[in-house]
């Protein structure tokens, strides 16, 4: 169930955008049920990582047994990883549930190498659904103000925190997805 809706939209676009792009190495925060990794490991062998906050996730991801990845229970805002570890980190449906947004964001900066892609796929529900999503769908998930932001606030979130965005799409009703890179230099 976790995976319908919103989540397949993003996932699907997340999917085809990264056949063209090289990798090697990725990490999917907020990973839920690993859907995200499984279909990136049919289309191309490369070192996977999946973090999510919730154990039960985390358990049907490893039950999948994916090949190439590995399932941490973890925050977003505290990766455990070193700088510089991935080509790639994906957001897929999960940033508006963060209480700590710019945490999280500068974490997935940190950990990226010098050129590494940040792909951020959400949904820009704002007012009573957002409050509804977050705090009776996802209640133990959340503490805090919710973080549900349009494409547009969600790539200028990504400029303050060091990132180039280069894309910046609408894919349908309010979901959407942006993907800002890092720079070289960094």
């Amino acid at each position: 169930m976790y995976y319908s809706g919103p989540a397949r939209v993003s996932g699907a676009d997340a999917l085809a955008y990264f056949r063209e792009i090289r990798y090697e190495s990725l990490l999917d925060v907020g990973c839920g049920t690993g859907f995200l990794l499984d279909g990136l490991a049919r289309q191309r062998r490369a070192v996977y990582k999946g973090l999510d906050i919730s154990e039960g996730m985390i358990e049907i991801a490893r039950g999948k047994k994916i090949p190439g990845a590995e399932f941490v229970l973890g925050s977003a805002n505290k990766l455990p990883w070193a700088d510089g570890t991935f080509d790639v980190v994906t957001c897929i449906q999960s940033f508006h549930h963060y209480p700590y947004a710019d945490e999280a964001m500068r974490e997935a900066h940190r950990v990226l190498k010098p050129g590494g892609l940040y792909l951020l796929s959400d949904t820009g529900v704002g007012g009573l659904g957002a409050w509804f999503d977050n705090h009776i769908v996802f209640p133990l998930l959340r503490s805090g103000d919710c973080h549900a932001e349009n494409r547009h606030a969600i790539a200028a979130r990504m400029e303050r925190h060091g990132f180039a965005v280069i894309r910046n799409e609408r894919l349908r009703g309010l979901i959407y997805t942006v993907v800002g890179r890092k720079p070289e230099s960094q």
